[in-house]
């Protein structure tokens, strides 16, 4: 089922403009449904509105709506600040045009930012059924494309008309690499045997798996290879019953140390949370911030980031574990600090460690992006798998099946 692909998988696209540009219109008249809010009062949205979609032959997608980028007071600054935050979850912006306004400063800004980060800019020239005639529309069509130095197209979100011409072009426009690498097919033939150890995680709904086990298991199945799913106590006793050694043994970070004495030293051994720092990030900049920790004194302050906000358990593994294992590892207290959901903080200079969780939440530019800013403000960062790994001392073995990332355990930060 589309509905049931997981946000972070989704193409992203964000719709950008000033207030009454008719961008909720326009969201609306992609979706085929009354996604967003439409109200003559300007700044009606003040939230990013996401809206989960299939547009063929993309497949599915995010569109994003956001507040108005002209909005105004105390309350308006906040909102066009957090429109401007979705830019780095963006993977293709649509700059919309009211066709009776033309194109001023805010316009030129979100052209240049999204320039800056590589994303593509498709312009939408909204309200055309405004215009005196086919003439008028084509000349101003031209007049915007070569001044921002985009592509436009006339749309009228309205009665619809040229909707089916954008979302062609949307196709075309579409980064052609924007899809993740594979979480796991690439190591594995037609054939060969996964074995993922699977501990019930009790922070996940009854009944079900997290998602990024999920999502392994089906990669496994989509490359024509075997998934075999076991809880850690039973790992041996299946591993004895197999009669193919598996090609690689996944595990959940929380049990790496059982796992590994359990796994033949000949058989590849990893764990979801690597497997999802390649997917979703950069894997040998989060080995090379694992090397931080030995870096670390008493009183350093070190930030714990979810991209989730799901409910803390009682030996939770990003508030309550993560934490006792630097500190045992330190020999002393730290500064520790939780931040989840999709809001990164600002002050990333004052932390000496980001320990990040697998992300399995986030699209791979939002990953991608908080890597960025904390090399940027000087920081190692390193995600929850690497991490642990890392402070078991068994690093180096679960890196084998990536020999790029083992490289960056002999670089520094």
């Amino acid at each position: 089922m589309t509905d049931a692909t997981p946000r972070g998988e989704r193409l992203h696209i964000a719709i950008f403009g000033r207030r009454n540009a008719g961008k909720s219109s326009l969201i609306n008249a992609l979706t085929n449904q009354s996604v967003a809010l439409v109200s003559d009062v300007p700044g009606t949205t003040t939230d990013p509105v996401y809206k989960s979609m299939e547009i063929l032959p993309l497949g599915p997608v995010v569109i994003i709506d956001t507040a108005g980028l002209d909005d105004v007071g105390a309350l308006g600054e906040l909102r066009v600040k957090r429109s401007l935050d979705v830019m780095r979850r963006t993977d293709l912006c649509l700059l919309v045009v009211d066709a009776t306004l033309g194109i001023a400063d805010y316009e030129k800004r979100v052209v240049e930012d999204m320039r800056a980060q590589k994303v593509p800019v498709l312009g939408v020239l909204n309200k055309v059924d405004l215009l005196d005639d086919e003439t008028q529309v084509s000349a101003l069509t031209s007049r915007l494309s070569a001044e921002l130095g985009i592509p436009f197209i006339p749309v009228s979100a309205l009665n619809r008309s040229g909707v089916d011409t954008l979302k062609m072009e949307i196709v075309r426009s579409a980064p052609q690499d924007w899809s993740a690498p594979t979480i796991i097919g690439d190591l594995l033939n037609p054939g060969d045997v996964a074995v993922l150890v699977v501990p019930i995680d009790l922070a996940a709904p009854k009944g079900r798996l997290i998602l990024p086990q999920v999502q392994t298991l089906r990669d496994i199945l989509d490359h024509d290879a075997c998934g075999v799913i076991v809880k850690e106590r039973e790992l041996r006793h299946m591993l004895g019953l197999l009669s193919q050694k598996p090609r690689i043994v996944v595990t959940d970070s929380q049990v790496f140390a059982k796992v590994s004495a359990d796994t033949p030293r000949d058989v590849w051994l990893t764990s979801f949370s690597i497997l999802f720092a390649r997917y979703k990030g950069d894997l040998p900049s989060l080995v090379r911030g694992a090397k931080a920790i030995d870096r670390l004194e008493p009183g350093d302050k070190v930030l714990i980031a979810e991209a989730c906000t799901h409910h803390p358990v009682a030996d939770d593994i990003g508030r309550v574990k993560i934490p006792r294992w630097l500190r045992q590892r330190v020999g002393g207290e730290l500064q520790i600090d939780v931040k989840a959901g999709l809001d990164f903080p600002e002050n990333l200079h004052e932390y000496k460690l980001i320990v990040h969780c697998g992300g399995c939440m986030n699209n791979r530019r939002e990953m991608l992006y908080r890597i960025m800013q904390a090399e940027r403000a000087g920081v190692p960062i390193v995600n929850y798998g690497v991490a642990i790994a890392y402070l078991n001392g068994i690093l180096e073995r679960v890196l084998e099946p990536f020999p790029l990332a083992r490289l960056a355990l002999e670089e520094e930060w």
